[in-house]
């Protein structure tokens, strides 16, 4: 693990953070997305323009997270891509997520990291996963079938990158017109046990494994708070859940998470628990800033997309990963 680096908000570090994103690439990247198209294309994994909405089946954001995953390696992103490409037509992703029950859904956030409602320096989601408040409802999770337990997880991620990733980059943030594509999440330790966390061990390795391998460059910073003295005993067996990358995006703070957490968060951004002012907690439905709530009203419920501004149900414009 690393120490908590975040550049500095007057942009003097943004080419470093924004290296292989959209609208800043090198003329190498460039070239190396050009052929990652043409070579998908050939295969019938990526269409320049599908039916009359003219879209490509995949945006280039979309497409430059699998070659940032791999360093841009075309080989290496494109064997990822075609086998989240398979993995989506065997668990019928499109159909999962647009038929999902909108209640179970809600329901669901409990088990998982819950956005609350706000966004980094950078106009990044917030997100908080607090441990302890699973402990009450760990049965619960674990007597869902694993099948339905994994269709929950896809659901969760589907919406992350359907609708909050988008709205987030319809926001104002200091990065436009970069397009936000991932997450800063608090994990929170706070009284939660060891026996818990063992029970739950295959919950949350199934969740961690689904990402990397489907949803690469989904995830900006993890900031451990509240880290328990047992911490790296639980990070010896967490830690091979993740790739090299990612594990480098995993930063303890501690029990004083505040000071830290106001180098990239706004402090009335950052929960009350953890130093700021806003008043959210894991169990709460976001808390939507004033521009957030401008764009959509009041957090829509189920599965929905964040499109060209507007709120729709998936059956109203087939989106792709």
């Amino acid at each position: 693990m690393s120490q908590l680096q975040h550049p500095d908000i007057d942009g003097s570090d943004y080419s470093k953070l924004l290296a292989g994103h959209l609208g800043h690439l090198t003329a190498s990247q460039e070239k190396s997305l050009e052929t990652f198209k043409q070579n998908l294309h050939k295969v019938d994994l990526y269409n320049p323009k599908v039916g009359d909405s003219g879209r490509p089946s995949h945006d280039d954001t979309t497409l430059l997270r699998f070659l940032r995953a791999r360093k841009f390696d075309i080989d290496k992103a494109h064997e990822q891509f075609a086998d989240t490409s398979s993995w989506r037509v065997e668990h019928d992703v499109e159909n999962l997520y647009a038929t999902f029950d909108p209640e179970e859904m809600e329901s669901a956030k409990r088990f998982y990291p819950r956005w609350t409602g706000r966004r980094d320096k950078l106009g990044i989601p917030l997100y908080v996963y607090r441990l302890a408040s699973l402990e009450p409802i760990s049965k619960e999770i674990l007597a869902v079938k694993p099948e339905r337990r994994y269709q929950r997880i896809v659901a969760l991620w589907e919406f992350m990158g359907r609708f909050t990733h988008p709205l987030c980059s319809h926001l104002p943030h200091s990065t436009s017109p970069t397009p936000i594509c991932s997450t800063v999440s608090i994990i929170d330790f706070d009284n939660v046990s060891f026996k818990s966390l063992w029970s739950l061990r295959g919950h949350l390795q199934e969740a961690s494994a689904l990402a990397t391998a489907n949803y690469p460059e989904t995830l900006h910073t993890i900031a451990v708070v509240n880290a328990p003295s047992f911490f790296p005993t639980v990070w010896g067996w967490i830690k091979n859940w993740f790739d090299e990358g990612t594990r480098n995006k995993v930063h303890v703070l501690g029990r004083d998470p505040g000071p830290e957490l106001r180098k990239f968060i706004d402090n009335e951004n950052i929960p009350k628990a953890y130093g700021g002012e806003l008043d959210f907690k894991f169990e709460d439905e976001p808390n939507l800033d004033q521009a957030t709530e401008d764009a959509v009203g009041t957090m829509p419920r189920g599965p929905v997309i964040f499109r060209d501004g507007v709120v729709v149900r998936p059956r109203e414009g087939k989106f792709t990963t």
